[in-house]
């Protein structure tokens, strides 16, 4: 698949120096049409709203995009064809898309999941073959300039929620396959609530001038310096996957800060870890073979469990990676630059087992805050499965309990993904083991699910990772 590209990788300082002489003119550009957009605003009143909004019910395919449909579908039943599903079936899942576009399992890839910004709330869309609320009437030309130049079919600009700038890298043979294989799905008549965006950044026009400064359009090149493995991962990791969206900090544009390429961001309260291989702050202290465990699995005992969005990467993508793809992609982060976090201590090194429940005994509850407190609520919650010492329970057998010690989500600097947890659970399905903790945000207010996870920290994890009442209630409003 890699050999057969042709296109070259622009080189980063000649982008950068392009850049910089386009900044002057589109600076000047952008403030002359906004304080026109602005001016209109004043103009107009506010009697309705602001929206570019362009619903896919209103576009409509051309009488050239039909008879290509109509060749598309006659050669459905080829072997050919069938190959080309498969291959994008596979594609689809090592790009996650279910994920974005799955809000409710009965109604999979038809959209409506809200996705939080600084800007306001964007609702995924329909991308199941419905003709009017799906993308049934898209021709592959349309579907090829949505995933690699970021546009609808009307022309309207997308929000790069939609990780089209990962995308563009992607190859036009997958971008075609997995084209295909969306064409397979069963067509759901659903369409989405609205974005819900403030102005102007409800104005999709302005993200000619985002693309400016934080979009490279083009396809993955091989290098021909670095080995057909490395190559491979690079255009998983960079491309199908990426893997950036969530393990790359934000500049004020909410663009990916490349100076720090790896090492960590916070998605809806969410911590994203450090991948690079620093071997304090990311994963350069693990085994290649627990990473690709961890992908595959995503367990690996006495390193990390995977939970929350990290968690549904594993089960609906990672897991279904064949192994050269998973060795890949080991290759590939293992050649990163390493950022140091500044950690003094890897988050899996913490913890010693509890051995505090027989004083506990008769003990009086104090307030939902207090130390005693947070031990008790963690026996009465937590102890059954994770055993009151915090060993866990079934050691490392597929469908173990985790041990709290020597945890990578009890051991951050952070205890953001520990308190999440708590809040809503775990629930990840995979050819290994089918894991699940229950939520407990549903009987424990946000005092006791403050309390337990100060506990669990103090006890089997980091000791500085702390969290307020007020913490735990802004994560439970997070979407």
């Amino acid at each position: 698949m890699l050999k057969n590209l042709s296109l070259a990788r622009p080189d980063p300082a000649h982008r950068h120096a392009a850049r910089r002489r386009r900044f002057g003119a589109a600076l000047a550009v952008a403030f002359a049409l906004f304080a026109l957009s602005m001016a209109w605003r004043e103009v107009s009143g506010p009697g309705e709203p602001l929206s570019d909004e362009l619903p896919i019910t209103q576009a409509h395919a051309d009488d050239a995009m039909q008879a290509s449909d109509a060749g598309a579908v006659a050669l459905a039943g080829s072997a050919a064809n069938g190959d080309l599903v498969k291959r994008g079936e596979y594609l689809t899942r090592a790009a996650d898309c279910a994920a974005c576009h799955t809000a409710d399992k009965s109604r999979p890839f038809a959209g409506g999941l809200p996705i939080s910004t600084p800007f306001g709330t964007i609702v995924t869309p329909n991308i199941t073959p419905d003709p009017d609320t799906g993308i049934g009437q898209w021709s592959d030309a349309d579907f090829m300039r949505a995933m690699h130049e970021g546009i609808g079919k009307g022309g309207e600009r997308l929000y790069p929620a939609f990780p089209y700038t990962a995308y563009t890298r992607v190859t036009d043979q997958d971008v075609l396959a997995i084209r295909a294989y969306l064409n397979t799905l069963t067509p759901i008549h659903y369409t989405p609530p609205a974005n819900s965006l403030k102005f102007p950044f409800n104005q999709r026009w302005l993200m000619v001038f985002w693309n400016l400064f934080n979009f490279n359009e083009g396809r993955f090149v091989p290098d021909p310096k670095q080995s057909a493995e490395w190559n491979r991962g690079a255009y998983l990791v960079e491309g199908l996957a990426h893997c950036e969206e969530c393990h790359t900090p934000r500049n004020f544009m909410q663009g990916l800060q490349t100076s720090a390429r790896f090492s960590g961001a916070v998605q809806a309260g969410w911590h994203a870890f450090n991948i690079t291989p620093d071997k304090v702050s990311g994963v350069g202290d693990w085994h290649d073979d627990e990473l690709a465990a961890y992908l595959s699995t995503g367990a690996v005992p006495g390193r990390a469990n995977a939970a929350g969005p990290m968690g549904e990467v594993v089960a609906n993508s990672t897991q279904y990676l064949t192994p050269v793809d998973l060795r890949s992609i080991v290759v590939y982060l293992r050649s990163l630059p390493a950022v140091s976090g500044g950690e003094t201590r890897g988050r899996h090194q913490w913890g010693t087992p509890a051995a505090d429940v027989t004083a506990l005994r008769g003990a009086k509850i104090t307030g939902a805050s207090g130390e005693v407190s947070g031990a008790q609520l963690f026996i009465g919650n937590c102890a059954t499965c994770h055993s009151w010492t915090g060993e866990g329970v079934g050691a490392s057998a597929p469908g173990a309990y985790p041990s709290l010690i020597h945890n990578s989500t009890v051991g951050a600097s952070d205890a953001n993904n520990l308190a999440l947890v708590i809040l809503h659970g775990v629930s990840r399905t995979t050819s290994h083991a089918d894991v699940l903790m229950p939520a407990f945000g549903g009987h424990l207010d946000d005092e006791q699910i403050a309390a337990i996870t100060n506990y669990v920290t103090k006890q089997f994890g980091n000791p500085q990772a702390t969290m307020t009442a007020a913490g735990v209630a802004k994560l439970r409003a997070q979407q």
